[in-house]
């Protein structure tokens, strides 16, 4: 069993929600379990490591969880911006996406899985449709993920997108892969009719699963709601019994007091994401209140169609900041609790705390070590404050998976970047043939104006 050893690292567990700088411990971790974390005068280490990390002037902590994306959204990166929801999905993605191979989602996902991992991501909560291909993707480069075929019952082969959303998510349960975790995905309350929906929660309960949806994103998610079922998108589905099994709801922009009572008692895990969020104007959540309440509560990039960026730091400081502003109030979301959302929060609002989150005995060993020695990042009054309000991804110096090595000092072992790079160009140039990348090929003098 390989053993890995972090030693000389700055650390921050996480545990319990602890954001305490500890100085002058070390972590060891056995076949991708953590085995020790605390003092380094108190290992007592059953032999040489096969891995030994110096973590030298680095800020050791738990990777970050990425709890509501679309990965292979990496694709649609630049095309259609400036846009609201409503048109944006029904106009420009929803068009793309059906001519989308699964070539183009394999690559889309990896382009994104490296992108996450340079981030500091280690676990990513994954909808989309082809999640086989997506799940291929996560595993050839080693990031944990969540996946789920995104489930729409507004379309004619909604059926069959429900029988292989089943049969995958079925198999994957099954299979309890380490670093793979599956999901159901009914897109939203208002793409999924009552019927299917309810038909999900069945499927749901009986394979032992999460589910992962879109809840009260906008005014208008609300609005269709209330014509539909008499009351909020919250309650409606807690009406319907969505709320009897786990579920984690992404933005959850648009509650009243009454749904905030509901997502803390039923236990909804909340996926906050400030930075699609104000891209798309579709408002601000109550994080203060949400987290005030108790609930479980973490941050997601959504996909980079619509933020357009994977990186979980710059929403982590989006949601300390947003939610000061929209308050009045500069203690609404301080820095450890912003921290907290990006990882134990994140783990717990998908339902993998016990696994994930934090740098505890017997937990995976999936964290990260941050490069203090930046301009940015001095002098070092508070490393919390600093993780929040001054570091950037590109700060991330390694990134570790389950025990595993996914990036060494800046550079990705799992995913050849040029490689993914030139297949990523050819997706986009068949999917888009009107746009730059496309035009350009064609060597024909067209300009990004034209």
């Amino acid at each position: 069993m390989p053993t890995l050893r972090i030693e000389g690292a700055q650390i921050i567990t996480m545990a319990d929600g602890d954001s305490q700088v500890r100085d002058g411990w070390a972590l060891e971790a056995v076949d991708g379990t953590i085995t020790y974390v605390g003092p380094a005068d108190e290992l007592s280490p059953s032999g040489e490591p096969d891995e030994r990390i110096d973590g030298s002037g680095c800020l050791l902590l738990p990777g970050f969880v990425n709890a509501h994306t679309h990965a292979a959204m990496t694709l649609f990166r630049g095309i259609a911006d400036d846009m609201p929801l409503d048109p944006w999905l029904k106009e420009k993605i929803w068009p793309a996406e059906a001519m989308l191979t699964e070539n183009d989602a394999y690559w889309g996902t990896l382009l994104g899985c490296a992108e996450m991992l340079r981030a500091g991501v280690t676990c990513l909560n994954d909808m989309y449709h082809l999640p086989r291909v997506g799940t291929r993707a996560a595993m050839d480069c080693g990031i944990r993920m969540c996946p789920a075929g995104v489930l729409l019952g507004i379309v004619p082969n909604a059926e069959d997108m429900f029988e292989e959303a089943k049969t995958f998510t079925r198999e994957f349960a099954a299979r309890d892969d380490l670093c793979i975790h599956p999901m159901l995905a009914p897109h939203a309350p208002y793409t999924v009719p009552r019927e299917m929906m309810e038909r999900v929660i069945a499927a749901a309960d009986e394979i032992g699963v999460p589910i992962h949806i879109h809840l009260a994103e906008t005014a208008d998610n609300v609005a269709t709601a209330m014509q539909t079922y008499g009351t909020t998108p919250i309650q409606a589905m807690d009406g319907i019994g969505l709320f009897d099994v786990d579920v984690l709801g992404a933005h959850c922009v648009h509650l009243d007091d009454r749904d905030i009572e509901i997502v803390t008692a039923k236990g909804v895990g909340v996926a906050h994401c400030p930075g699609s969020n104000l891209k798309l104007a579709s408002g601000i959540a109550r994080t203060r209140d949400l987290l005030a309440a108790g609930a479980r509560v973490g941050l997601g990039t959504d996909g980079s169609g619509s933020n357009n960026n994977l990186d979980l730091l710059e929403e982590a400081r989006l949601a300390a900041l947003i939610a000061k502003v929209s308050t009045g109030d500069p203690t609404a979301v301080p820095a450890d609790a912003a921290l907290q959302m990006a990882t134990l929060g994140g783990a717990r609002a998908i339902f993998l705390e016990h696994c994930i989150g934090s740098l505890e005995v017997g937990k995976h060993c999936d964290c990260i070590l941050v490069d203090l020695d930046a301009p940015h990042l001095h002098p070092r009054h508070s490393l919390v404050s600093h993780m929040i309000y001054a570091a950037q991804a590109a700060d991330v110096r390694d990134t570790i998976v389950n025990g595993r090595v996914l990036m060494r000092d800046r550079k990705l072992l799992t995913i050849d970047l040029p490689e993914t790079y030139a297949h990523v160009a050819e997706c986009a140039k068949r999917l888009f043939p009107g746009s730059p990348i496309a035009l350009a090929n064609k060597g024909d003098g067209a300009t990004p104006t034209e």
